[in-house]
């Protein structure tokens, strides 16, 4: 595992998740990306450190009025990046993260000004049927359709033709199916409707017994704040 966690460290890779992440990444290679990142929890973790990275560099910019000179320093970084070969640069962790704000607070853009896909967060409370288990989700508008980072702990692991499986429900009722999967640790779920108008994520205990309706026992759910 550490060395594929190297492998993903490296290259044009993380460069092109950084800037997925700051919404700079050009739209034929965006797709693609994003594919890859559902399939691999490798990649959504990373993907997740650098939107946090990121998150903490806006949020101190915000509180910081940079100097004519250097906004025009950085606005000149931000037309390098039309140019082949230029290379940003890549932050990766919490420790590099921090280094992001100070730099930003003394008028350093690092990541620029681009801005990233509209995002939702929601905290999933547990069911009777689950006592104990909780979650997180954030909810992120790409080129693709909303990508889903699920984050659960007290759901045991379900194998042998029984999973859990994630929906949205909008308040007349219609469920959407949003993905599945047997533990709820770092999950990538996707969503071809928006979360504006379907308000309600759930997840749900599943069998594979050739009935694609919901079961409807529900061990999260969770109210999506506007």
């Amino acid at each position: 595992m550490r060395r594929r966690r190297q492998d993903l460290n490296g290259g044009e890779q993380l460069a092109e998740l950084a800037a997925l992440a700051d919404g700079s990444l050009a739209p034929e290679r965006r797709a693609e990306l994003e594919a890859k990142i559902a399939e691999s929890p490798e990649l959504a973790e990373l993907l997740a450190e650098q939107e946090r990275a990121v998150g903490f560099a806006r949020s101190a910019a915000t509180e910081v009025e940079a100097p004519a000179g250097l906004r025009a320093r950085v606005d000149a970084r931000r037309q390098a990046r039309r140019v082949p070969g230029w290379r940003r640069p890549v932050v990766i962790g919490a420790t590099a993260a921090a280094t992001v704000v100070v730099a930003v607070a003394v008028g350093l853009g690092v990541f620029g000004s681009s801005t990233s896909g509209k995002r939702f967060h929601a905290s999933l409370a547990a069911t009777g049927l689950a006592p104990g288990a909780s979650g997180d989700a954030t909810l992120t508008k790409t080129s693709s359709g909303w990508r889903i980072q699920l984050d659960a702990t007290g759901l045991p692991r379900l194998d042998n033709g029984r999973f859990y499986e994630a929906w949205l429900k909008n308040p007349a009722g219609v469920l959407v199916p949003v993905g599945t999967f047997n533990e709820g640790r770092r999950v990538t779920l996707w969503a071809g409707v928006s979360p504006e108008t379907f308000t309600a994520l759930s997840v749900t205990r599943e069998e594979a017994d050739g009935n694609q309706a919901s079961s409807g026992r529900k061990v999260l759910v969770a109210k999506i704040p506007s």
